[in-house]
């Protein structure tokens, strides 16, 4: 068996970068330290861990029932992927504009690496809604699906890493440096947004 039968290469970039320019690893950086930058470095280390872990189980719900749940409401996939290009571009303004900078408070009675690190920050609407899409995508192939798996836990891999090693990450291209991954991913997610609901458009007209 060949390896496109075996693994979607193609499916698996597109899903992987998609998902890391939504979850912007770089830019949960300056979040993450604001609500346990000051605790202990293992204490630091537990919140990465089990923030990732809370985004990894929410989004791997969400592409194993995301179809049933579809089905059940008669979503079709061009509203789908309309609805989910619409909340791309808004998270795409929101880093553009600096609108995301606007980090959450902590509270002492609620584990932060569960909310709002792990959801919505990290498992938020619009990284379900692009792995719901990638799962029709799929299209019911093998090697599609291990390819999406893949990509949702190579894209967490990424995340831990950079919260993991925040300290490191924040000494090397300062704010300012976050800034500009900021931008520039918000650059990309908007293109993959227009993508997204120019499909949404070519699905209605080709379904009327």
């Amino acid at each position: 068996m060949t390896l496109a039968g075996l693994f979607d290469v193609t499916l698996f970039l597109e899903a992987a970068i998609t998902l890391l320019v939504i979850m912007d690893p770089p830019g949960t950086v300056p979040v993450f330290l604001s609500l346990v930058g000051r605790k202990p470095p293992a204490a630091r280390a537990r919140a990465a861990r089990q923030a990732v872990l809370v985004s990894l189980l929410v989004i791997s719900l969400f592409a194993l029932l995301g179809e049933v749940v579809l089905a059940y409401l008669g979503i079709g996939i061009p509203a789908l992927q309309g609805a989910g290009g619409l909340l791309l571009l808004l998270v795409a303004l929101d880093l553009l504009t600096g609108r995301s900078s606007a980090e959450p408070e902590a509270a002492e009675d609620v584990n932060v690496a569960l909310v709002p690190l792990g959801t919505p920050l990290l498992a938020g609407p619009g990284a379900i809604a692009a792995t719901i899409v990638f799962v029709r995508q799929a299209g019911g192939d093998p090697g599609g699906y291990l390819a999406l798996g893949s990509a949702i836990v190579a894209a967490h891999l990424v995340l831990w890493v950079c919260m993991r090693y925040s300290g490191v990450v924040i000494r090397l291209v300062r704010e300012s440096g976050i800034t500009l991954l900021a931008k520039i991913a918000g650059l990309l997610l908007a293109a993959i947004a227009v993508d997204l609901i120019a499909d949404a458009v070519r699905g209605f007209v080709e379904g009327a």
